[in-house]
């Protein structure tokens, strides 16, 4: 069987123990497009990180494609996509520094044609450091795996969110270049379907296709420099829904509505033959304090 939630639910994944760099810092921030702002791409004191670097951070360094090695579970790498993310930092996110993070596999569901396999994760400063056992951030994402559903799981819950009918209070769009996923790559994702198109064919795409959490990053930079002045530390978090795919070379649309106590944005394709097509659905922001 290739999912067995009774092994696969509650198991606690090896602890992972990373470290990272003003350079890596940069990296990711010019992965995700940053190109002019000083703050996100100079190194000193005012350089500043955005919240989703903690979500890539723990496997920066790797270079071979994502193992899936989860307790419980047989996966083939070509029928699997990200599915949702969610990351909330208890504070700004140091520009250099070491962590461990803990992960747990939480929830398993079964969507008939497809499974949907939740986790979560805590970082914390490794036991060296003075501040060893806070908590520097937090993750919650799922995956969604292609053909591996029908065993009679449980199928779980949908929590939409709904955009707001008024105009959006900040609107910009995003030209995605030609060789960002290759760019983006080097951030620890070497996942073939975003390189190899011989690969993302046999995945079931004409073309290879930009990484998930790249069209994440864009999109909370932008929103960041729409309506937090470009201040990463005005962030607590944010979760976002993969709800479509993106192609290097396509232009995204992101829309902003900001409700006070949280932000709601859309993305999605603006121009060509994909025009409207949903990029990343179910959006909020949380500011921090």
């Amino acid at each position: 069987m290739p999912i067995d939630p009774t092994a696969a639910i509650g198991a606690r994944l090896p602890d992972r123990s990373f470290s990272w760099t003003e350079s890596d810092v940069l990296l990711y921030h010019l992965g995700i497009g940053a190109t002019t702002d000083l703050r996100w791409t100079l190194e000193g004191p005012e350089l500043t990180v955005l919240p989703s670097f903690g979500v890539v951070v723990p496997t920066f360094h790797e270079t071979d494609p994502p193992p899936l090695d989860l307790p419980g579970c047989d996966l083939d790498l070509a029928q699997v996509v990200h599915g949702s993310q969610t990351v909330e930092v208890s504070g700004p996110i140091p520009t250099s520094g070491s962590a461990t993070l803990s992960t747990t596999l939480t929830e398993v569901w079964d969507k008939g044609s497809a499974a949907v396999i939740w986790q979560e994760g805590i970082a914390r400063p490794q036991s060296s450091d003075e501040a060893a056992g806070a908590e520097l951030w937090r993750v919650r994402s799922s995956i969604f795996v292609r053909g591996e559903g029908g065993f009679g799981g449980d199928r779980g819950s949908s929590e939409k969110v709904s955009v707001p009918t008024r105009e959006p209070d900040a609107t910009t769009t995003y030209a995605v270049a030609p060789h960002q996923a290759l760019l983006y790559r080097l951030c620890g994702d070497r996942n073939p379907l975003h390189a190899d198109p011989d690969f993302a064919r046999r995945a079931g795409f004409p073309a290879p296709i930009l990484h998930g959490l790249c069209s994440y990053g864009i999109v909370l930079r932008e929103v960041t420099d729409l309506l937090f002045d470009g201040d990463p530390s005005r962030v607590r978090g944010f979760t976002a829904r993969f709800s479509g795919v993106v192609f290097p070379g396509e232009t995204l649309r992101i829309n902003a509505w900001n409700e006070g106590e949280r932000v709601v944005v859309e993305a999605k394709i603006a121009g060509g033959e994909r025009d409207g097509s949903p990029v990343l659905a179910d959006c909020v922001v949380t500011p921090a304090g």
